[in-house]
């Protein structure tokens, strides 16, 4: 069987809507196709996903036009699990072309980019077994190649929020491979024909040996962000516009990331995030859930200036200040005299801290205006209200 060509608008929203009352049928959260680099030594072993275009809780029509693609072409799909995923044939690639027909000769630039992505599949031929469709039932922990890289891409893109999606047993699911630019090759392949490859002059330049690919092998970038090195993006970083990534001690690494403009000078850890104008200075280190905070996600507000080679290991706020060198963390014991404490409560109202002098990093976490430094007599932390503004070079973002 095969769907036969859809003659206008209407009759597309009709075929829809039949799709969508099948007996089981389930939405999907995602979906897309991807175009995958399978192992040269295993081809059943899918080293990497490329998707064109990403939909996530969004475009419900294309879906089902999927759906029913993949089941004309004797494709069983099973809305049973919370992903499924199978590989596409020509048959699938006529099927859907022929039910996205109203809208093939509209599809540019930034319209019907799902039926963009079929007329390239029927422009190519043979497409063997280098695509796949990814369907994300629910947003439970990955079980495929594919699904990992769907919601690498949904983050990267901006469509899913930061620590708002399931990543759980990724790495367990991804394998550790050699980068050559945006080519995964196997490791056991490459030990398998080094003397060959060697002697043949064909060995690759090797860029990296990692399970997640560099986040410039996949997302182009807004035209005022600058990452000035790609080895210090990791794919699933979500960077907003005029986020600039300097060389250097700098790192972003995956379900991290900006949300404005952002000087990115340090280190920020899986998991943490940069409020719009913020500056995280040379060799400063925001720690990630698995490195010294007890699984408490970091947040840094907006205008914060983290100094040079600094450590934060709690949330902060709005406007504050950590002196360059020093580490505040959540056991962190930090001094504030009582005409600072006053002034900190006046830029924190909706929080009520105790009348003392000494306090813990934990109890100062997400406050805003405070400025973390030492006293160069006694060497202790202190903590006072920040009267410096931080402030980005517009010209830079």
């Amino acid at each position: 069987m095969s769907i036969q060509p859809v003659t206008s608008v209407e009759a597309f929203r009709s075929l829809v809507e039949e799709i969508q009352s099948q007996e089981g049928y389930r939405q999907p959260v995602a979906f897309g196709i991807a175009r995958v680099d399978r192992g040269q030594k295993n081809a059943d072993k899918v080293l990497q996903a490329n998707y064109a275009v990403v939909n996530w809780k969004e475009n419900y029509g294309s879906a089902a036009i999927f759906i029913r693609a993949l089941q004309e072409a004797r494709v069983a799909v099973d809305f049973s699990g919370s992903e499924f995923v199978a590989t596409l044939s020509d048959e699938f690639v006529a099927n859907a072309m022929a039910a996205f027909a109203p809208y093939v000769a509209e599809a540019v630039g930034d319209a019907h980019r799902n039926v963009q992505v079929i007329k390239v599949l029927s422009e190519m031929g043979d497409i063997g077994k280098d695509y796949r469709i990814c369907f994300l039932f629910e947003d439970a922990a990955p079980k495929s190649v594919e699904a990992v890289y769907l919601k690498l891409y949904a983050l990267s893109l901006g469509k899913a929020p930061l620590r708002g999606v399931n990543l759980e047993g990724a790495f367990g699911v991804l394998t550790n491979v050699a980068w050559v630019g945006n080519k995964p090759y196997e490791l056991e392949y490459l030990r398998e024909h080094e003397i060959e490859m060697k002697l043949k002059g064909t060995f690759p330049n090797i860029d990296s040996v990692d399970k997640f690919p560099r986040y410039l092998q996949h997302v182009i970038p807004a035209d005022n962000t600058r990452i000035l090195d790609s080895s210090k993006v990791r794919m699933g970083a979500q960077l907003a516009p005029g986020t600039t990534v300097m060389p250097g001690a700098s790192y972003i690494n995956f379900n991290a990331g900006t949300l404005g403009p952002v000087m990115v000078e340090g280190r920020i850890s899986s998991s943490a995030v940069v409020g719009s104008g913020s500056d995280v200075g040379g060799g400063a280190s925001i720690l990630g859930v698995l490195s010294g905070t007890d699984g408490n996600p970091i947040s840094i507000g907006e205008n914060t200036l983290l100094g040079a080679n600094s450590v934060t290991g709690i949330p902060l706020g709005d406007g504050c200040i950590v002196d360059a060198g020093i580490a505040v963390l959540a056991g962190t014991k930090i001094r504030i005299d009582e005409d600072q404490l006053a002034k900190i409560r006046e830029a924190n109202p909706e929080v009520e801290l105790e009348d003392k002098t000494v306090f813990k990093g934990a109890e100062l976490q997400g406050l805003n205006g405070i400025h973390y430094r030492i006293d160069s007599l006694s060497g202790e932390m202190i903590a006072r209200r920040s009267t410096r503004e931080v402030k980005l070079n517009e010209e830079l973002h």
